[in-house]
């Protein structure tokens, strides 16, 4: 762990989101001066508690404002971008925040001549046929074009207190008579700890990363969507049925209500869920990976009780030592 003497000035793109608040905590407990950037800084005080006083510093900033991001990047000598959309929303569009907007973080960096962290995804492909994906993988492209430097950070899904996946079906069993299982629930996912890749994150920015390399993490068990599924209704103390929806009836679906805010699901979310999201041979054998860079992955079941509580019929009085799941 590195400590700072002098304090060096990080700028953190997206910091006040899920993974950004553990990247910042991360930074801050390195001796790090950090400055936030995001579309909504008056959003973002719960961060400020998380380091010393004046060491974390909010700035307004919007990926779809190149001049904006040049302003938040000045004087820096990192800039980590984790910004990134799951589903469209107004004028945030896969394209502009998650291509255009790596582009300009990217841009600025290089004329600030800061280091580059860049937060992809497991899936990030240009020929993907989801627009999560493809914008992904465009953005990886251009991104190390410009800097060839830079370290590119590719997390499978990323499970945590305030993550969107668990807490999402959570939310489901308190109502919903029957849990869908997409695509017949058998897509593979690497679940991994929002606080493992932050570490992993930090350690980038420390140097301990090679540089110009994609980093693959995710935690230490594959699970199917229906596995994890089935680990959720034990956590809970719930017992739900499955139903399998095609994957045409829910990119149907998807594309009827996929526009209304917090909609169960998307068109490209859909998509997305035809491929498997973990950790690649080829990552592995090059030792890219947690492990590789000697984070020991935190298993779901440490982490997963301590927020999915919330969701058991009679919280944490509910007796869930002879459910089923």
């Amino acid at each position: 762990m590195k400590l700072s003497s002098t304090p060096e000035l990080v700028t953190v793109f997206g910091g006040s989101g899920f993974v950004g608040r553990y990247v910042v905590r991360a930074l801050v407990n390195r001796g790090y001066q950090v400055r936030v950037a995001c579309r909504r800084p008056d959003l973002a005080g719960h961060l400020q508690p998380l380091g010393n006083v004046g060491q974390i510093h909010l700035m307004q900033a919007n990926l779809r404002y190149p001049d904006s991001v040049a302003a938040a990047v000045k004087g820096a000598s990192v800039v980590i971008n984790l910004v990134g959309i799951l589903a469209e929303s107004g004028k945030q569009k896969f394209d502009a925040v998650q291509f255009y907007g790596a582009q300009a973080v990217a841009k600025a960096a290089k004329e600030a001549r800061a280091k580059l962290v860049h937060m992809s995804a497991i899936g990030a492909d240009a020929e993907s046929e989801s627009k999560y994906g493809e914008t992904k993988g465009r953005a990886e492209e251009v991104v190390r074009k410009i800097i060839k430097s830079a370290i590119i950070i590719r997390p499978s899904i990323v499970f945590g207190q305030e993550d969107d996946f668990f807490n999402r079906f959570g939310a489901m069993t308190r109502l919903a008579p029957a849990l869908p299982l997409i695509g017949g629930g058998v897509t593979r996912f690497q679940p991994v700890y929002v606080g493992d890749v932050a570490e992993a994150i930090a350690r980038a920015v420390d140097g301990e990363l090679a540089e110009g390399k994609i980093y693959e993490l995710g935690g230490p068990e594959v699970k199917t969507f229906r596995e994890c599924l089935q680990l959720l209704l034990k956590e809970v103390g719930r017992s739900k049925m499955f139903v399998n929806l095609p994957f045409f009836a829910a990119s149907a679906i998807g594309k009827l209500i996929g526009w209304l805010p917090g909609a169960p699901i998307t068109h490209d979310q859909a998509v997305m869920l035809k491929s498997d999201n973990v950790v690649s041979d080829e990552a592995m054998k090059a030792g890219r990976t947690l492990e590789g860079i000697g984070i020991k992955p935190t298993p779901m079941a440490a982490i997963l009780p301590s927020y999915l509580v919330q969701y058991r019929p009679q919280g944490q009085f509910t007796d869930i030592s002879k459910e089923e799941g």
